[in-house]
């Protein structure tokens, strides 16, 4: 199966292939997603946790960049996952493309993926398409917080921030560690998708009522 996403986000195009390309920085921005290691060839390992009710199931898996274009600003992946308990899993590969817009960087996302046990069943009546969007939205969300900062110093100053010298005594001390990833709630991931059809519908049906 195949997704085609895009998303927009306010800040130079180099700012955000370095950050998409620093897998260990985005990671907390997808719910439920975290990096446990690296390989000295490049394959990074990690976890998705989702919450389902009173249980939680945790998927490990790996991903690495197969291709990597600086002049081009195209990304390919290619990640895969399997349940601890050996119920099921997902391999995809990513093709990210990184567009210069009028004031930010649209990113294009191609994902073809293959999921089998527990997971395949949100892969009926689009529900992986629904759920998908939802979580990319939260991803862009995430990523616009992390480089507003740099993006509002450029703005006002013309130039790009650069970081404090190593002799400079910091105005405020060292943020903490970030937290452990919390497992993503599944079941209000998936109520949420079913109120925004909901509604999707409703104003649709009102529309028809007032033609």
């Amino acid at each position: 199966m195949k997704l085609e996403q895009s998303f927009e986000v306010h800040a130079s195009i180099d700012e955000v292939w370095a950050a998409l390309t620093d897998l260990e920085r985005v990671a907390p921005c997808l719910p439920g997603a975290s990096i446990t290691g690296s390989d000295d060839d490049g394959t990074w390992h990690g976890e998705f946790k989702v919450k389902l009710g009173p249980t939680t199931a945790s998927y490990r898996g790996t991903v690495r960049f197969e291709e990597m274009d600086v002049a081009t600003h195209r990304a390919v992946m290619a990640a895969k996952g399997s349940d601890k308990r050996g119920q099921g899993g997902a391999s995809a590969t990513i093709v990210n493309q990184l567009v210069e817009v009028d004031g930010g960087t649209r990113v294009d996302a191609v994902t073809d993926y293959t999921i089998t046990g527990r997971l395949a069943s949100f892969g009926r009546g689009g529900m992986i398409q629904d759920i998908s969007n939802k979580l990319l939205g939260d991803f862009s969300a995430c990523l616009q917080a992390q480089l507003g900062t740099s993006a509002a110093v450029e703005a006002a100053t013309g130039a790009p921030a650069e970081p404090a010298s190593a002799s400079a005594t910091p105005l405020t001390p060292p943020a903490p560690a970030p937290p452990a990833a919390a497992a993503i709630n599944g079941f209000e991931l998936v109520l949420g998708v079913l109120r925004n059809r909901l509604a999707d519908l409703l104003e649709r049906l009102a529309k028809l009522l007032r033609t």
